[in-house]
């Protein structure tokens, strides 16, 4: 049933098999520092962050279009849908929003019911909450050590949204970031003060191997090697567009990395080394201060 796709759509891996239907609009290989700021610039200047490819969507001639109205930032809204020119379609369209793991729920059932599998959705939600469930149950003979989690990193941004919901269900108590609301940018100093246990860093949009171009960047901050996750080795840089930024069907995934993470749980394979990594502290002669990474 689905003809295409947006440029991000990768899971599950068949569907990188269908044309991709848009594109960023700019260079986004640049430094995060960087990209924050042409992303704030093409706001202000009411440019568009994505580009549509308005001709293969007439091409495929789909019944049903699906967007975010969530964030305008993260990925294709209705109005680049309309910018676009291909709303005058004959074709239905639907607008997902998700703040918290219930909206993500809904979410998939109305997308279930739009496409005619009610059933089914339901079937999907509940098996995806037993999930849930059974992370929540493995973890709750643990401590709850205290958490960070950062979306960016230049500059800083707490974790918001859904992302508390997953760190109390793997038994954490973040320090940092709100249930249900934006991930907001914090003064850096912030992040100094809450000194976590634990660090998780999954910068939005970014897979794990360009989360950790990231490393040289925070560590430019004079304090960051006195942060106790740093110190402890309890700094984790983690696949944030698959996992920990991506309102879908991994949520139940990424609360069993978090649960791996902090409490060295796992549910089926080990997932460190291929979705995260921890990043010791240094202890060669000479070297002080300085990170390796253990995969």
């Amino acid at each position: 049933m689905l003809v295409g796709r947006s440029h991000e759509c990768d899971n599950p891996a068949w569907v990188r098999s269908l044309p991709a239907c848009s594109e960023p609009a700019f260079d986004v290989s640049v430094s995060s520092h960087d990209i924050d700021a042409e992303v704030t610039r093409r706001l202000r200047a009411a440019e568009p962050l994505y580009i549509l490819h308005s001709k293969l969507i007439r091409e495929l001639a789909p019944d049903l279009v699906i967007t975010q109205a969530h964030c305008e930032v993260c990925a294709v809204t209705p109005s680049d849908v309309e910018r676009s020119g291909v709303c005058g379609l004959a074709m239905d369209q639907i607008a997902l929003s998700a703040s918290t793991l219930g909206d993500i729920f809904d979410s998939i059932q109305q997308v279930a019911e739009r496409i005619g599998l009610a059933e089914r959705g339901r079937a999907l939600v509940e098996r995806e909450r037993r999930r849930l469930r059974a992370v929540s149950e493995q973890t709750a003979r643990f401590r709850r050590p205290t958490v960070v989690m950062m979306e960016w990193t230049d500059p800083v941004f707490a974790m918001g949204n859904w992302g508390p919901e997953l760190v109390e269900i793997a038994n954490g108590e973040l320090l940092l970031g709100r249930r249900g609301q934006y991930s907001a940018a914090i003064p850096a100093e912030q992040l100094r003060a809450a000194d976590p246990e634990y660090l998780i860093v999954a910068p939005c949009g970014f897979n794990l191997e360009r989360a950790l171009q990231d490393r040289c960047g925070l560590e430019r901050h004079s304090w960051w090697s006195d942060l106790r996750a740093v110190r402890n080795g309890n700094l984790a840089f983690a696949d944030g567009n698959l996992f920990f930024n991506r309102s879908g069907m991994t949520i139940s995934q990424t609360a069993e990395i978090i649960a791996e993470i902090l409490h060295g749980v796992t549910f089926g394979l080990r997932t460190e080394g291929k979705y995260w990594r921890r990043v010791q502290p240094s202890t060669s002669p000479g070297s002080l201060g300085t990170m390796g990474i253990r995969a």
